[in-house]
């Protein structure tokens, strides 16, 4: 645990010290730096607690906190990894990322303090087991991750998306601390060590309890109907916070939803089934909205909503196995989701990372406007498709190990001796399976309107040259991450079978090995073959040119012939209208080359649509009402006061 602490000290003094340096560059390099030897020492700690025993450490800051426990057990040693690891990539990657900015003048003192901040503050939120500490370093959290949003703040629409996420985060904590005062009284204590003994024979409470959390962790990760800042705040962030805060900070509400389960291990049927049903819903969701984007990192954004309803259909599969007595599915369904926590922050902080690469040469997220980048940008394009096989879950790469864990324990929930739930597994198999369709329709659009194909636009077309080094280090290493994990998932589950441990204690793995083993040789194979196709190409078919035969009148290539994102996917969508709000702007041609006539096509979501706003509106209106009040007359306000006090002192008198 000291070296935790001491990884934890050295982000946070860290950021601290670049308050003195008035050099911008070396400013990013010393939280660079900072954020490579914290890693060292937290990972040191975790792989100790995980592999060696679990550590505890115990602080009394009296008289607020008496004995508050900072705990590494198998599931608070897995994310400290996890958060260690990508924020430590995310942040070499900022070193290039910013370079354009400090040439532009703009300061990065706030940046270079939140942005440790945010790392040290999630390695705080995973190892207390103190709920109102707990509730704190959240806060320092979401107010960190805040200040990092709102990096542009000059732009109208970066601040809109801050304060949304901010007024959100807000109410998430009010959730939780609802949860945690209802355990806090009934245990007369905030250590989670005694919140056990209060829900082992309430399942009533526990149910209350469990339904607060996971609303108030549930919008830190982004569960439908809550995901709402998510499409927002990812945007407008630099594409290293986007990554951190995708890839590893909305994880700390899939971490909160796992530790008020590990609480307590008695499930009910109800839960497990309410949990599976959002997810499953929050997955469809988020890849539906993700395929009508032209925005890459907005695409991106509402896949992360799209992956989160995937980890939590493994959880809401490992509560199903808890309340059923079966060991398997429990174990399947949260090794599953536990993986894909690994498995989404690798591709898609790979993801994010590519789309900054992409963002920094052609000085764009409008999709519809780029094409042809691969012949300029080649590595990125490489690790961009890598990143896009990967969260579409088809082998060899990371994702299709987590999301088959989770398909076995679907279909070895199918046993279970009871209709209903049979017919709930059967439907999630069926979502899941259409999540991963839609999801290939998704990125090959992507990929293929980025990449391939002929520049759309100008800006475009001068892009010469791929980014550097410092942008394509981290990126290569998550897209090794990627392909280790698809080759060697055996090894990889004997590692997550850790923290899986702590929902169940019989761990049936001669079942799932097995196959895991059989998955590493067809991975092996895949990557041989396709290296063999690649040889041949290279040497028989690089000897011949083709030429077209009849012309037919064809003179040259325009990028107008190509397919645009829209085109690409308005088939798809059009099934689906009554799920979408189509906000059409177009003016047609009236001359024969009219220079004017546009289209554009823009999905707004139904629930922000027709829920939020509409509620939002309505507010915005009853307060109005009260600006008549506000006459800036002093006469007025004296006689407000005096209004006030004869109610005041009549309800005195009435009451007494």
């Amino acid at each position: 645990m000291d070296n935790l602490f001491l990884g934890m000290a050295i982000l946070f003094f860290g950021g601290l010290f670049t308050l003195l340096i008035k050099n911008q560059k070396l400013k990013v390099t010393i939280v660079a730096l900072c954020a490579v030897i914290s890693s060292v020492f937290c990972l040191k700690s975790a792989f100790s607690a995980l592999f060696i025993q679990n550590s505890k450490a115990v602080f009394s800051l009296e008289p607020i906190f008496q004995n508050v426990t900072f705990c590494l057990d198998n599931l608070s040693a897995f994310f400290v990894i996890v958060i260690s690891l990508m924020s430590t990539l995310g942040i070499i990657y900022s070193k290039g990322y910013l370079s354009s900015y400090i040439e532009e003048g703009k300061s990065l003192s706030a940046h270079c303090v939140f942005l440790p901040l945010l790392c040290a503050s999630m390695l705080g939120v995973v190892t207390v087991q103190n709920a109102l500490l707990f509730l704190i370093i959240w806060e320092v959290m979401s107010l960190s991750s805040f200040f990092l949003v709102i990096f542009e703040n000059d732009k109208k629409e970066v601040l809109k998306a801050g304060i949304k996420y901010l007024v959100y985060m807000h109410v998430s904590v009010v959730f939780i601390i609802l949860a945690f005062a209802i355990l806090s009284i009934n245990a007369s204590s905030f250590d989670f060590a005694y919140f056990g003994n209060v829900l082992e024979n309430n399942a009533d409470l526990y149910t209350l309890v469990f339904i607060f959390a996971f609303i108030g962790f549930g919008i830190k990760a982004g569960f439908v109907p809550f995901h709402n800042w998510l499409p927002d705040a990812h945007p407008c962030a630099p594409s290293h916070v986007s990554a951190i805060m995708s890839g590893v900070m909305i994880k700390t509400g899939i971490y909160g939803i796992l530790r008020m389960i590990a609480i307590n291990p008695h499930q009910e049927v109800f839960l497990g089934v309410f949990v599976l049903v959002i997810s499953s819903i929050s997955a469809l969701y988020g890849v539906l909205y993700a395929i009508s984007q032209h925005d890459i990192k907005r695409l991106l954004a509402y896949h992360s909503i799209e992956n989160i309803g995937i980890i939590g259909m493994g959880i809401g599969i490992g509560m199903l196995g808890l309340a059923y007595n079966s060991p398997l599915v429990c174990l399947m369904g949260f090794s599953g989701a536990i993986l894909h926590v690994l498995n989404h922050s690798i591709f898609k902080e790979l993801l994010f990372l590519g789309a900054g690469a992409v963002y920094t040469k052609a000085h764009t997220r409008d999709i519809e406007v780029m094409g042809g980048l691969i012949k300029s940008m080649p590595k990125t394009a490489v690790l961009f498709l890598i990143g896009s096989i990967a969260i579409c879950g088809l082998p060899p790469f990371n994702g299709f190990i987590s999301e088959f864990l989770i398909y076995f324990g679907m279909l070895w929930g199918l046993k279970i001796d009871n209709f209903a739930t049979f017919i709930i597994f059967l439907l999630a198999i069926a979502s899941l399976a259409l999540v991963g369709t839609m999801a290939i329709l998704c990125f090959t659009k992507a990929f293929s309107i980025i990449f391939l194909g002929e520049a759309r636009s100008e800006n475009v077309s001068k892009v010469k040259e791929d980014v550097n080094g410092i942008f394509l280090f981290p990126m290569s290493i998550l897209g090794i991450f990627c392909l280790l994990i698809g080759l060697l998932p055996e090894q990889i589950f004997n590692f997550i079978v850790k923290p899986a441990s702590l929902f169940t204690q019989e761990i049936p793995s001669f079942v799932i090995c097995p196959v895991l083993k059989i998955i590493s040789i067809c991975a092996f194979s895949i990557i041989a073959l396709t290296i063999i196709l690649f040889i041949i190409k290279q040497k028989i078919w690089g000897k011949y040119t083709t030429n077209s035969t009849w012309g037919c009148g064809y003179n040259r290539y325009n990028p107008k012939m190509q397919y645009s994102a829209s085109s690409y996917a308005s088939p798809f969508i059009k099934m689906l209208t009554p799920l979408f709000k189509r906000v059409i702007d177009i003016k047609k041609p009236k001359a024969i080359f009219e220079k004017d006539a546009h289209y554009s096509l823009h999905m707004e979501d139904v629930e922000e649509a027709y829920f939020l706003e509409p509620f939002i509106h309505s507010i915005e209106k009853f307060f109005a009402g009260f600006e008549r009040i506000q006459d800036g007359n002093i006469q007025s306000y004296i006689m407000y006061g005096l209004i006030f006090l004869i109610i005041a002192l009549s309800g005195v008198v009435i009451l007494g």
